[in-house]
Formats: structure tokens, C-alpha cells, sequence
């Protein structure tokens, strides 16, 4: 039998909102997926396009990728080649798609980091494993100490006068930095256009460190990854470490994490989401969402039902000072070894 083609919603734009990113001409919706965990070669590709479908036919037109997304390395990308082949070659202008190089990919000194040679061969292949021709926006995933913030700067700038990209951004950049990153490319006219971070009530580094800061002065937007702390911000964990949970394999989530404080706070954050009528991760989300100078968050999903869940985020996304001061008292100022 073969596949019906797809066709997206024609009412995809109409209940997703969309925030200006930085002092650019680029919009972004508030929620944006990423496709770091669950869809990569593990994964069935049906159950890829599915969820890839649903975000599109719900207003989310950016996909958040990186060479090393899957698992296995590459397999995210090679995905999503296949669904601008199968399902989304009618859409790319409505698309804007990110890669990212900085961590490991290939074996040997050029495979990693933050070296000219490294970013543009990275780009090359990714470009090829998606099926297209340039990505919306090429970030610097990680600052090499090993490698002058110049020479990574350059690089970014002339993927951009190559056309292998429309814009650059950075990933997880200490201030100092980020600050000396943005004034390059500012000065050799390729402005940075997204700092890119983990951010949510539990981790508020990029907060405490003026990075969101600086950012929104330098006219860059801000958008944040890990929004639910691999799960943490979510109902899974309030009655203990579920046998097929990521912490229970002990993996990128250690078990150790979760300490009585820690569980505490969660279960009276979980009381406040469902006095306003919220799921924890739901109210996590419009947490985030309720400050302006965030462009938007990516969320991460292993179904469907996931991603429809999420985006009733966007319902409430109001906190009053008494919510505000209530979820500070529980979590600001506290290290809780995430």
C-alpha cells in the first residue's frame, strides 16, 4: 500500500504564537523541537514522521539539530533527510533548521571541537545527510579553550558568504566569551542571531551568570534546551525512580540527583501546577515562556501525545508575583547537582 502524501494543516499558524528573535528579522515559535534523544535509528521512522508531522501541523516550523544527534551519531540528521525527501521538500521556506558542531563526531584531531577545519567539514555532511542545501542557522555547539575564539568566529562568518547557512549562533558559551564572540561577528557583519542553553526553574545557570543578559542587550535572541531537566520537571520522578526511566539506567540522569530536597521541592511545585490546572511540565514550560527575553523552547519528545501535551503550555502562561515568589523560594540560589 502506499503512503498517502502528506499534506500539512492549513490551520498550522494559528494557535502557536511567534517571538521576535533578538533585534533580527527572524521569528520563532514558542516552542521549538528538538531532535536530540528520540530520532535517531532507534526509532521507527514512522513514529519520526509522526511526531514531526504533529509539530509542523501545530505551528512549530523549527527543528533543532546537530551532527552528533541521534543515537547513533549522524542518524537524526539522515531522518531528517528522509523527511524533507518524504513529506517536507513542498515546505522548506517555511522551515528553519538548525545544525550544530562542537562535540565529538569522527575519530582523530578534526573531528571535534571548534577548529575551522572541523566546522566546515561537519556542515558539509550534515547538509548532505538532510537533503538540503543550507541550514536556516549553524551554531558553534560548544567554546574550544584550545582554539582562538577568532579562527571559530571566521569560520561561522564564511559559512554564511558560502550560503551553506542564513545565520550563526552559539551554544553554551561562558560570558566572557560569548561577549567577545558577538563582537566579531557584529564587526564582519554576520551578528549572531541565538545563544542557545539548558535553562529551566531548576537550572538557572544562564541566569545567575548574565548570559540571558547580555544576550538580550546584544540584541541576540536567547533559547533554551532541556526545559523539563531530562525529565526531572515532569510527574515521573514524584513517587520515586521508575524501573524504565533514563535515571533508573543511570545514564545522563543519576540517581543520586534525586535527594529528599530535591523531591520535596518537585512535589510542591507539582501542588502549585495543579492548583492553576497545569501538568508539572506544562507549567515548567510556561515558566520559561513568561519571561519575554527567552525567543523560544525546545522540547524533546518520544511521541505524539507528548508534543500535544506541551503545547498546551501555551494556555497560561501567567504567573502571578505569589507564584513567582513561590517557585524562587524553592528553587533560586540552590545547587541541587544537576
Amino acid at each position: 500500500m502506499i503512503a498517502p502524501v502528506y499534506s500539512a494543516s492549513p490551520e498550522r499558524y494559528e494557535s502557536m504564537d511567534y517571538r521576535r528573535c533578538g533585534r533580527s528579522g527572524i521569528q520563532l515559535p514558542l516552542l521549538s523541537l528538538g531532535l536530540w534523544h528520540n530520532f535517531g535509528s532507534h526509532k521507527p521512522f514512522e513514529e519520526v514522521k509522526a511526531m514531526a508531522c504533529r509539530a509542523f501541523d501545530s505551528g512549530i516550523c523549527h527543528f533543532d539539530l546537530a551532527n552528533n544527534y541521534g543515537p547513533e551519531y549522524g542518524t537524526a540528521e539522515e531522518n531528517f533527510g528522509h523527511l524533507m525527501s518524504s513529506v517536507f521538500k513542498p515546505y522548506r521556506d517555511e522551515l528553519f533548521i538548525s545544525s550544530k558542531a562542537g562535540w565529538d563526531m569522527w575519530p582523530g584531531p578534526y573531528g571535534n571541537w571548534g577548529s575551522r577545519k572541523y566546522l566546515m567539514a561537519s556542515l558539509d555532511q550534515s547538509l548532505k545527510r538532510m537533503n538540503i542545501d543550507y541550514v536556516d542557522i549553524f551554531y558553534s555547539h560548544r567554546y574550544d579553550p584550545a582554539t582562538p575564539v577568532e579562527e571559530t568566529m571566521q569560520a561561522l562568518v564564511d559559512i554564511v558568504r558560502q550560503g551553506k547557512a542564513l545565520y550563526v549562533g552559539l551554544s553554551r558559551y561562558p560570558k566572557e566569551q560569548a561577549a567577545k564572540a558577538y563582537k566579531y561577528l557584529a564587526e564582519h557583519d554576520v551578528p549572531c542571531l541565538l545563544y542557545q542553553d539548558r535553562y529551566n526553574i531548576i537550572d538557572r545557570r544562564p541566569q545567575d551568570q548574565g548570559l540571558i543578559d547580555l544576550s538580550y542587550g546584544e540584541g541576540v535572541g536567547f533559547i533554551s534546551f532541556s526545559p523539563l531537566q531530562q525529565g526531572l520537571l515532569t510527574g515521573r520522578y514524584l513517587n520515586g525512580i521508575p524501573s524504565d526511566s533514563r535515571m533508573a539506567r543511570n545514564t545522563s540522569l543519576k540517581p543520586e540527583v534525586l535527594t529528599p530536597e530535591l523531591l520535596d521541592a518537585l512535589r510542591r511545585l507539582n501542588d502549585m501546577a495543579l492548583r492553576r490546572g497545569q501538568s508539572l511540565a506544562q507549567m515548567s514550560l510556561s515558566w520559561l515562556l513568561s519571561d519575554p527575553r527567552v525567543t523560544s523552547v525546545i522540547i524533546g519528545a518520544s511521541s505524539v501525545a507528548q508534543i500535544d501535551d506541551d503545547l498546551k503550555a501555551l494556555d497560561n502562561r501567567y504567573f502571578s508575583e505569589e507564584e513567582i515568589f513561590e517557585i524562587d523560594s524553592l528553587f533560586a540560589g540552590k545547587d541541587f547537582g544537576v
